[in-house]
């Protein structure tokens, strides 16, 4: 007895669908801009949800330069096994107020404003600019091996 096969379909080159190169958009070329006066930089209280300071021992700002809004910052409470339970903050500057010096003024006053004695950044390590404005902000890189950056900011009484 001779079975029938059933036919395979062969898809058109109309059908398929291209193949995605990547999903990262390539890189912005770094624009030079005219830094801010750090006297300018000041953090407005905010409300943040629960993953943006909102929740127990955070803290939310708004980033204001002048009256203009130029981003956020908070501090949440985080767990992790190499550090244990600790505050660690996250920064976002708007698209056209980045390169103008205003990450560092505003890490620094997040931390000073937050009551927290140690503040810890994670961020990736390709992230230089984050990085760079930490560390003018007063925090050190901590050698821990993972694959994220780990900074440490303490307050100036502390050290």
């Amino acid at each position: 007895m001779v079975t029938k096969r059933k036919p395979t379909r062969v898809k058109s080159a109309a059908r398929r669908r291209p193949r995605r190169k990547s999903s990262a958009p390539p890189p912005e070329p770094h624009i030079k801009r005219e830094p801010v006066d750090p006297k300018e930089v000041q953090l407005a209280k905010g409300k943040g949800t629960a993953e943006t300071g909102g929740g127990p021992g955070g803290h939310y700002w708004h980033i204001e330069t002048g009256k203009k809004r130029a981003g956020n910052i908070f501090i949440n409470i985080i767990e992790c096994e190499l550090y244990g339970e600790h505050p660690s903050v996250q920064i976002h500057l708007n698209k056209d107020q980045r390169g103008k010096q205003i990450g560092r003024v505003a890490y620094r006053l997040a931390c000073e404003e937050s009551g927290y004695e140690k503040v810890y950044a994670h961020m990736r390590k390709s992230n230089f600019a984050s990085r760079r404005a930490a560390e003018e902000a007063g925090f050190k890189a901590l050698d821990d091996k993972r694959t994220q950056l780990t900074m440490v900011w303490e307050h100036p009484s502390q050290k």
